[in-house]
């Protein structure tokens, strides 16, 4: 038998993404053999994060700025708006340093079963910011699927009053990939995508 707290973060740690309730006790279990080195600075980090971090009011990035770190740089090209899905996204496009432009967190992607609409994104931010004559391009960095595809659609649309550009990135063959073990739909982008040598 477990006390209420610890049967209380076992059950706050299970819901977050890749943690099941066998991974919760673990995690739990290993947070409290290693309270002051791991427990006490971790909750320490997670207060000051709840406190602090809050959505960017320009882009949607979370950051303890506002605006965010990637908004108030000013060597970003702001002609070229990159959308993406959550924060998340944002993060993963950073990491590779190919992209120094500004971005567009959407807030999730529109979904018919989970009951997500064009009013519950922020896609009336996008269309705001792409009235701004200095912004020339919007690049749509949406998940290759079918929420993702339909949520670019109606980003589109609601773009059409505005004078930018709008692409995607590129999907297929994965560098490293080989053609055998890539899914249909993989293999039909990739052929739809290709270009000249």
């Amino acid at each position: 038998m477990i006390g209420p707290e610890i049967e209380r973060l076992i059950q706050l740690l299970s819901k977050l993404p890749g943690l099941g309730p066998r991974s919760a006790r673990r995690a739990a279990l290993h947070l409290m053999k290693r309270r002051d080195s791991l427990l006490v600075p971790l909750s320490e980090a997670m207060a000051a994060a709840g406190e602090s971090i809050r959505a960017c009011s320009v882009c949607g990035n979370l950051d303890s700025r506002d605006p965010c770190t990637v908004c108030s740089d000013p060597t970003r090209d702001r002609s070229v708006i990159c959308v993406v899905e959550d924060a998340g996204d944002l993060w993963a496009l950073e990491r590779t340093r190919a992209f120094r432009g500004t971005y567009h967190v959407l807030g999730g992607l529109l979904s018919a079963l989970q009951g997500v609409g064009p009013d519950d994104l922020n896609i009336a931010g996008l269309a705001e910011r792409a009235r701004d004559p200095a912004v020339r391009e919007i690049i749509l960095a949406l998940n290759a699927t079918v929420d993702g595809q339909t949520t670019a659609h109606v980003v589109t649309d609601r773009l059409t009053d505005s004078d930018v550009s709008v692409s995607r990135l590129a999907h297929g063959v994965p560098v490293g990939g080989e053609l055998d073990y890539l899914d249909d739909g993989t293999l039909t982008a990739a052929l739809k995508a290709r270009r000249p040598l």
